[in-house]
């Protein structure tokens, strides 16, 4: 994972995503409704969210869902929304890191932060507190959105996304384009590869 300035793991991160979700424009268009609409209809129960920086999506995830970031800048805002959440370290240590505690694990913007063999090592740290048959989400960014962050160090698309959970034993049940279809990944810097896969 990248260090410095172009890291994940610092306050300027952290400030940098609050900037970016912060912005007038995001406010007043509700920008996020199409994904919050997307996280509930996939109805994944009680979720970990791996690599949940602010809270974006732990918000929408309902009740019992917890959040785990190595950013600690990032998860003191997350608790500050009133949402539960932990550092790496806080999380293993704590009474949610048990066998089957979990009915889901969303890992949204995380595998195209690190390479493929760190991002199956830190996925497969976290699927054991998911229960048998539970599923595990990955949302990545489409081209524009990749270029768009210079913390990305691999794109990451429907085909590696597959390979990932077939190197983790997960079987895929879906993958699709969100909001637009792939081809708009080009242009729009928030269009996003979903894919959707089952823990034996």
């Amino acid at each position: 994972m990248h260090q410095g300035p172009t890291g994940t793991e610092g306050e300027d991160y952290t400030h940098r995503l609050q900037q970016l979700s912060g912005a007038r424009w995001k406010r007043l268009l509700d920008v996020q409704a199409p994904y919050r609409w997307n996280l509930r209809r996939l109805g994944l129960g009680r979720t970990l969210d791996v690599g949940s920086g602010l809270g974006r999506n732990l918000v929408n995830l309902g009740a019992g869902a917890v959040g785990v970031d190595h950013n600690p800048t990032s998860v003191a805002h997350t608790r500050s929304l009133g949402l539960e959440a932990y550092t790496t370290d806080e999380f293993f240590g704590s009474a949610h890191a048990r066998p089957d505690a979990f009915d889901a694990m969303l890992a949204a913007h995380l595998l195209e932060h690190m390479p493929a063999e760190q991002a199956r090592e830190v996925v497969a740290s976290y699927l054991p507190f998911v229960r048998s048959g539970g599923r595990a989400v990955f949302i990545t960014p489409q081209e524009r959105g990749y270029d768009s962050d210079a913390s990305h160090v691999r794109f990451v698309g429907f085909a590696e996304a597959a390979e990932t959970c077939r190197e983790l034993g997960l079987t895929v049940l879906r993958q699709y384009s969100f909001p637009f279809p792939r081809i708009a990944g080009r242009a729009f810097t928030y269009n996003e590869f979903v894919t959707v896969a089952r823990l034996p």
